[in-house]
C-alpha cells in the first residue's frame, strides 16, 4: 500500500536571524492525524523551526509544503488560511477581549471540515471558558489564558494545530487538563505538532518523536523507542 502524501513536509529548511544561522537542514513530515513532538533543550532550534514553518521567519534555504503546496514566498496569514494554527507560547490572549470574543472573532472553517470546532463544542472541551465567557483576556488565570489560546486556534478549525510550550509555567492541576485536552484532541484526529519539555507525558500522546541538537535533527523515532532508551533523554533532553 502506497503512503499517503504528508500534510506538513520540510525539506533541508535552514533559517537564522541576520548573520546567526539557527537550523541547519531540518527534514520533517507529518502525516494527516499523527500528533508529533518536537523536543530539545532551549536553545536549540525549537521555536525557530515553528517560526519558519507558519511563516513568521523566511528559511533561508530549502522548501516547505503543507497540503502539497510550497509555503515559499507566502505571508503568515496566507499560511494560516490553509490550515496551519498556532498556540504561541506566552498564551498572547488580548486583555481587553471576552473569551467569546475571542473564540468568534477568530472562527472559521475555510477548509470545510466535516467534525468542526464550533463555539459549543470548545466549550464543551473546556468548560472553564463557559464559566469565564464574559471575562475579559487579563481577568483570566495563566491555565485559563492557555486554555482560551488553544480554543481560539482550534475555532479556526485547522489541519495542522501546533503549540509552542503549551503549558510551561501552569500549576501541575492545570498541566493535567491541558494534557488530557490534547489526548482528546489526538482521539478526535486532529493533526498536532507540540513543543514542550514534558517528555515522560509526550511518549504517552505522540506518535513520533524528533530531538534537536543545535540547530540539527539528532533523532527521530516513536514512543516505544524514545522511552525505551533514556540515554537519549539524559544526551539531548535533560539540563
Amino acid at each position: 500500500m502506497a503512503v499517503p502524501e504528508p500534510l506538513l513536509r520540510c525539506q533541508a529548511i535552514e533559517a537564522g536571524y541576520d548573520a546567526s544561522q539557527v537550523l541547519f537542514g531540518i527534514d520533517l513530515q507529518i502525516q494527516a492525524g499523527e500528533v508529533v513532538s518536537l523536543l530539545g533543550r532551549n536553545g536549540m532550534g525549537k521555536s525557530t523551526t515553528i517560526k519558519t514553518i507558519v511563516g513568521a521567519l523566511k528559511p533561508t534555504a530549502g522548501d516547505i509544503q503543507f497540503a502539497g503546496q510550497s509555503l515559499r514566498g507566502l505571508r503568515a496569514d496566507a499560511i494560516a488560511r490553509l490550515g496551519l494554527a498556532i498556540v504561541p507560547e506566552g498564551r498572547h490572549v488580548f486583555p481587553n477581549l471576552t473569551v467569546r470574543e475571542h473564540l468568534l472573532a477568530f472562527a472559521d472553517n475555510r477548509n470545510g471540515l466535516r467534525d468542526s470546532w464550533t463555539l459549543e463544542r470548545i466549550y464543551a472541551t473546556f468548560p472553564r471558558l463557559k464559566e469565564r465567557e464574559n471575562n475579559l483576556g487579563n481577568q483570566l488565570s495563566g491555565g485559563e489564558q492557555q486554555m482560551l489560546a488553544i480554543g481560539r486556534a482550534l475555532s479556526t478549525n485547522p489541519r495542522l494545530l501546533i503549540l509552542d510550550e503549551a503549558t510551561e509555567g501552569l500549576a501541575p492541576v492545570i498541566r493535567e487538563e491541558i494534557w488530557r485536552c490534547l489526548a482528546t484532541l489526538k482521539a478526535a484526529g486532529q493533526t498536532i505538532l507540540v513543543v514542550d519539555k514534558y517528555v515522560h507525558r509526550l511518549v504517552g500522546l505522540a506518535d513520533r518523536h524528533l530531538i534537536l541538537e543545535r540547530g540539527r535533527i539528532v533523532w527521530q523515532g516513536d514512543s516505544e523507542a524514545l522511552n525505551a532508551d533514556r540515554s537519549l533523554w539524559a544526551r539531548y533532553l535533560t539540563v
